[in-house]
C-alpha cells in the first residue's frame, strides 16, 4: 500500500507540474508575441479642440491601431525645443496668381518667426520638378529675401514636384516638414480621388516621414478661375495635407487678403509635436501599412499620417 501511495503521489506532483507548465508556456508565447514588432517613427500633431495650448499628454495616453489590433507603443518624445531642431521647406508653384505678390511678405514675416534650431529651404514647383533657390540655411534673412514672385509658365504636376523635392531632400537629425503653397490642379490622371499623381505624393511623404502642410491658392490664367478644376485642386491638397499628418488652409471663393492667419496656425501646430515609436506588426515583405493613432485625452485630437512604411520582418 504504501508503494501504491507514493507511486500515486508522484503521479500526481507530475500532472500538477505539466498542468502548471501548459498554463504559463501560453502566457508566454502571448507577452512575446504582443511584444513583438518592427520599431516605426512618426510625427504626431497634437491639436486642441478649444483654445490654443491642448492639455498635455503622456505617452500612456496614446493609443495606436493597425486594423483592429492595438499595438505597442514604445516611444513619445516631445520635438519643441528639440536641439535638431527642424529643416523646413516653402514649397511654392510657380504658376500662381499674380494675388500672390501681396503675400509675400506674410511668408517672410514667417520665416523671421521661426525658432534659431528651424532651418528653412525654399524651392519653386516647375514643371514636375523643383528649383531650389535656398537650401536649408538657420540664417533666416537670406532665406526671407530668397522668396520671389512666381514664373507664372509652369504646366507641371504640384505632386511631381513635391515628389522630386523628397528624392532630393537628404536625411539629417533634424525632423522634415513642407509647407506647401499651390493651385493643387493636377493636370494628368482623372480627376478623381484616386488620382496616381496626388497618390504617389501622399505615399512618398508618408514613407520619408514629412508631414506636408498646404496652403490653397488660385492659379495664374484659366485654371485660376475654373471652378471645377479649383474644386479638385482644394480637394487634392486637402488629401495630401490629412493624410500625411499636416493641415490644409485656404477655400475657392474666399479670397484671403492675407496668409497670415494660416502661417499662425502652422506656427501653433509646430510647437506641439511628437515623436510617436510603435511597433508595427511586419509583414513578408516591406510596404505602407494603415494605422490609426488616437487619444481618450477629451478636447484633443492627435494629428498623424494615414500610413507609414514597415520594414519586412
Amino acid at each position: 500500500m504504501k508503494i501504491k501511495e507514493r507511486n500515486s503521489a508522484v503521479l500526481s506532483l507530475l500532472a500538477a507540474c505539466l498542468v502548471t507548465m501548459f498554463a504559463i508556456v501560453p502566457l508566454g508565447w502571448a507577452q512575446k508575441a504582443q511584444g513583438a514588432g518592427v520599431p516605426v517613427h512618426m510625427i504626431v500633431t497634437v491639436e486642441p479642440r478649444h483654445g490654443n495650448e491642448p492639455p498635455p499628454i503622456s505617452r500612456d495616453d496614446v493609443r495606436v491601431n493597425q486594423g483592429h489590433e492595438r499595438l505597442q507603443v514604445t516611444g513619445w518624445a516631445p520635438l519643441q525645443g528639440n536641439i535638431a531642431g527642424i529643416e523646413l521647406y516653402l514649397l511654392i508653384d510657380d504658376s500662381l496668381g499674380a494675388n500672390f505678390s501681396t503675400r509675400i511678405g506674410d511668408l517672410q514675416n514667417f520665416v523671421r518667426q521661426q525658432p534659431e534650431t528651424t532651418a528653412i529651404g525654399v524651392a519653386y514647383m516647375h514643371n514636375g520638378t523643383i528649383d531650389v533657390v535656398q537650401k536649408p540655411t538657420r540664417d533666416h534673412e537670406a532665406a526671407a529675401k530668397s522668396i520671389r514672385l512666381p514664373q507664372g509658365v509652369s504646366e507641371g504636376s504640384s505632386y511631381e514636384s513635391l515628389v522630386d523635392l523628397i528624392k532630393q531632400w537628404p536625411v539629417s537629425g533634424s525632423r522634415r516638414e513642407v509647407l506647401m503653397l499651390s493651385h493643387g490642379i493636377e493636370p494628368y490622371g482623372p480627376a478623381e480621388t484616386s488620382n496616381p499623381s496626388v497618390e504617389k505624393a501622399i505615399a512618398t511623404a508618408q514613407r520619408a516621414e514629412i508631414p506636408v502642410f498646404t496652403v490653397y491658392s488660385p492659379a495664374i490664367g484659366h485654371w485660376g478661375h475654373s471652378w471645377w478644376r479649383a474644386t479638385w485642386g482644394e480637394t487634392y491638397l486637402s488629401q495630401l495635407a490629412d493624410e500625411t499628418g499636416g493641415e490644409g488652409y485656404g477655400r475657392i471663393g474666399f479670397d484671403s487678403v492675407s496668409f497670415a492667419p494660416y502661417l499662425d496656425q502652422i506656427n501653433q501646430r509646430l510647437r506641439h509635436q511628437y515623436e510617436l515609436t510603435f511597433l508595427a506588426k511586419a509583414q513578408k515583405s516591406a510596404g505602407m501599412q494603415q494605422v490609426r493613432v488616437t487619444t481618450e485625452v477629451p478636447n484633443v485630437d492627435l494629428v498623424a499620417a494615414d500610413a507609414v512604411f514597415v520594414p519586412a520582418a
